[in-house]
């Protein structure tokens, strides 16, 4: 219940979602679910390829959208999708005001309770990804796979045990 003990420790606590992309769309829904003040920021104002601004219209859940999105960021902890480096000059502004800088990943890190095996590059991630599960399944191991294949895993570690192994695949960014 690693997850989920993080969560509480997000209570009272303003938090940012920069990119409502498919990376980050398991992670608002578990925010907002948990009641969580959440402000979900994106530079796109419609729904694009993976996009998901449209589902959060009408949720308790702000939106941030458009050229400006980043603009004037406050809040104690902002989630950054892999895609904005943290040394953007908006995030390096609100790191500077007191925000902590995370991500998805970096959560699934802190919280998983068991081996994790990453796997990166520009080539090959997928192939290899699922070869290494493939691997460990055939040793009899329980593997959990996910990241840029599969289902983002943070929201799945609760349901991960320590003999277990994860098997992500993350973006090279």
């Amino acid at each position: 219940m690693k997850f989920q003990k993080y969560l509480d420790s997000l209570k009272g606590k303003r938090v940012a979602v920069v990119g409502a992309g498919i990376s980050n769309t398991p992670l608002i829904d578990a925010l907002l679910a948990a009641e969580i003040d959440t402000t979900i920021c994106d530079r796109q104002t419609h729904d694009g390829i993976g996009g998901e601004i449209s589902r959060f219209a009408g949720l308790a859940a702000q939106l941030r959208l458009g050229n400006d999105y980043l603009e004037d960021l406050e809040a104690d902890v902002i989630f950054r999708t892999p895609g904005l480096m943290p040394w953007s000059d908006a995030l390096r502004e609100a790191a500077s005001g007191g925000a902590v800088l995370t991500s998805e990943m970096e959560v699934f890190f802190d919280v998983c309770p068991c081996k994790t095996i990453a796997v990166t590059g520009s080539d090959g991630k997928t192939t290899t990804t699922s070869i290494i599960a493939e691997l460990l399944r055939k040793e009899g191991r329980n593997v959990h796979i996910g990241g840029d294949i599969g289902a983002p895993p943070l929201c799945k570690a609760d349901g991960m045990h320590q003999g277990d192994i994860a098997v992500v695949e993350m973006s090279s960014f």
